[in-house]
């Protein structure tokens, strides 16, 4: 068994993925925002790349519906405790969101569409996730820390992370499925 297929297929495999990805998912928006700082945009160009959903979506197509989904819902909190962000308003809409990529994408990861399509319906249930979320929180329980106009907003706001994330993962899974099969032989 090759290093793809033991990280991929093995317990202790896929808990070293779910680690690095958490690791991942806190250090890179880290340097985004960085970046953002010097660059004079602040935060926003976390809001604008999204660099945190990449590994978890990684994590759940990689590694299945556990480790995506404990990406999704661990790297917010340990982020916002490590850095205070995600602010403690956005956190628990944010591991929502994050919970919905990992655990959709794990779900997928052995479905037999293509790459794209699987990241495409993990996006848009994470997205809907989240919506739902705001929705609760503004009808159920009368919040006022969220607005419905979060919700569009977003969406426009991460389109560049989204359009990254559709230029770069289904590159690499399919980098790492060959790799893997090459191996195998």
């Amino acid at each position: 068994m090759t290093i793809v297929s033991k990280l991929r297929h093995t317990v202790r495999g896929k808990i070293l993925l779910t680690v690095c990805a958490v690791v991942g998912s806190v250090a890179l928006p880290q340097l985004v925002h960085l970046i953002g700082a010097f660059s004079g945009v602040g935060t926003a160009l976390g809001e604008l790349l999204l660099p945190m959903h990449f590994f978890v979506l990684l994590a759940g197509f990689l590694a299945g519906p556990a480790a995506g989904a404990a990406t999704g819902a661990m790297a917010p909190l340990i982020s916002s405790l490590l850095s205070g962000m995600p602010r403690a308003t956005v956190l628990p809409f944010m591991m929502i969101e994050l919970l919905g990529y990992g655990l959709m994408a794990g779900l997928l990861c052995k479905v037999h569409i293509n790459r794209f399509s699987k990241l495409v319906i993990a996006q848009i249930v994470g997205r809907a996730m989240r919506a739902g979320a705001v929705l609760l929180a503004v009808f159920a329980f009368g919040s006022n820390t969220v607005s419905i106009s979060s919700i569009p907003n977003m969406i426009r706001m991460g389109l560049v992370g989204i359009l990254l994330q559709w230029c770069i993962l289904p590159l690499l899974l399919a980098r790492l499925d060959a790799m893997e099969k090459n191996d195998d032989l």
